[in-house]
């Protein structure tokens, strides 16, 4: 979802009228006050090698190609919001490759991270910080897209099951249980890693 403290245009319904009518500077405003929005969606749903320009240029052709499908029924940047979310999903599918997180392939800091949070669960590291983020990036790049999507909006932007709903047009049951179908895939991966580390 966007964030709350942007200062995006006064009337959406306005603008969207514009843009349907062809409307160019309407487009490029339009433009302007979600790139900011969608960039954010894109970084955190993407690995960092993504060419986010290129995704960010996907979105709003779709966005724009679609927008007589806009219903008002939501906020607009709400609506753009989910095709990001969906573009993201979609552009994690066509990678298709799913690699195994093997302790050897860590940093020395990333290894250090994993081995201070599997010792102590309850005071992990903050994973926001970039060690913490390319462990955690690895460990979801091992889960499919519908899953990696779900864990990050729920457990890193902390979103709850409604709005992970709203936001993907998955249904609350869908959510739920890739949720926890990827939590106990991961716990695996950690458990294979623990192990590793162990031995």
């Amino acid at each position: 979802m966007l964030h709350p403290d942007a200062s995006p245009p006064a009337d959406w319904d306005r603008l969207v009228a514009l843009v349907r009518n062809g409307s160019e500077s309407a487009a490029r405003s339009l433009v302007e006050a979600l790139y900011p929005h969608v960039i954010r969606i894109v970084r955190s749903h993407l690995p960092r090698a993504t060419d986010e320009q290129d995704v960010a240029q996907d979105v709003f052709l779709k966005v724009f190609t679609r927008i007589d499908s806009f219903r008002a029924d939501q906020p607009f940047p709400h609506w753009v919001a989910r095709i990001t979310v969906n573009t993201c999903v979609d552009r994690l599918r066509r990678q298709k490759i799913r690699p195994e997180i093997r302790f050897a392939d860590l940093s020395e800091d990333e290894a250090e991270f994993l081995e201070n949070s599997i010792a102590n669960p309850e005071h992990s590291p903050d994973p926001v910080d970039s060690d913490g983020r390319e462990v955690v990036d690895k460990l979801l790049d091992t889960l499919n897209p519908t899953e990696q999507t779900v864990l990050r909006l729920l457990d890193l932007e902390q979103k709850s099951v409604r709005e992970i709903s709203d936001l993907t047009g998955w249904g609350l049951s869908k959510v739920k249980v890739t949720a926890m179908r990827a939590r106990r895939k991961l716990n695996e991966t950690l458990q294979r890693l623990e192990s590793g580390l162990k031995s």
